[in-house]
Order: structure tokens, then C-alpha cells, then sequence
């Protein structure tokens, strides 16, 4: 299993989750950006820049995810998209988007686009809280440990 994170706007406390998992659990986790990612030293870890440009870190994704990868994302589509290639994604809040429950949030996530686009303030999603933190840890170790046996 290798682990693709889409980047741009993965908070840092759960990029460094990511980094401390990658080095414990001798696993290959890669940041796809469209602007430069810091990254530590570390055999496991590394990053891929890609051009700016509507979803070019998304299509980047796409194209080097394999089934059996975990893919890191908030995007509602490429979430649909990896899960398709057999992939199992999950939001950096610790939400696990599932064949199950994707199409749901797709439908929600076009909705509150639709209310947006028709001058509707919806505002954004709450700050990152110390919850949505366990809870992507806890999902990440189970990923993982299912992975390794």
C-alpha cells in the first residue's frame, strides 16, 4: 500500500501524522502539490510538484493510484474517483469515503454548489478540532495495520 496526499490543502498537524505513520509503519506516502511541499528526510516520504491548474494534483492522483493505495483527500470527487480504482480514501477529518457513502456526499457536495453559485452564503467548514484529529489517526492505524497483515 502506498499512500497518495492530495496537498494543497491537507492541514500540516495531519501531514505530520502522515510522516510520523510513514516512518513506524516503513510505508511510502507522497504529497501531490501544485506548489512546493517541504518534506522531511526520509526513504519513505516525498513529494511531486505539479503544473498549477483546475485539479491538476487531483488527475496526478488518479493516474499514479493503484488499487490497494490509501489516497488522502477532502475532494469529494477524486474520493469517487480512487474508489472506482479500488483505492480507499479518507478526508484528512477522518471521514472514510466508501462505494457506500460517495455518492451521497457527491450529491450533497453538488447542492451546496448549486446554493453557492446562486449567491448563497454557506460559509466553510469548521477549524480542524483535536476530534477530527483522533479520528483520522484512529482510521489511519486501522488502514494500516489491515494492510500489513
Amino acid at each position: 500500500m502506498k499512500i497518495w496526499v492530495d496537498a494543497d490543502a491537507c492541514p500540516v498537524v495531519i501531514k505530520e501524522i502522515l510522516f510520523r505513520a510513514a516512518q513506524r509503519a516503513e510505508l511510502h506516502v507522497c504529497l501531490v502539490a501544485n506548489q512546493f511541499i517541504k518534506v522531511p528526510p526520509s526513504p519513505f516520504i516525498k513529494s511531486i510538484q505539479v503544473p498549477a491548474g483546475f485539479d491538476v494534483a487531483d488527475d496526478e492522483i488518479v493516474i499514479r493510484a493503484t488499487a490497494g493505495d490509501l489516497v488522502i483527500t477532502a475532494d469529494i470527487p477524486l474520493a469517487n474517483e480512487v474508489i472506482d480504482k479500488g483505492c480507499t480514501a479518507l478526508s484528512p477529518r477522518g471521514e472514510l469515503f466508501t462505494k457506500e457513502n460517495i455518492k451521497a456526499r457527491l450529491t450533497m457536495r453538488d447542492f451546496m454548489e448549486t446554493l453557492r453559485s446562486s449567491g448563497i452564503q454557506s460559509g466553510g467548514p469548521p477549524p480542524l478540532s483535536q476530534g477530527d484529529r483522533m479520528k483520522f489517526a484512529n482510521h489511519l492505524d486501522r488502514i494500516i495495520a489491515k494492510a500489513q497483515k
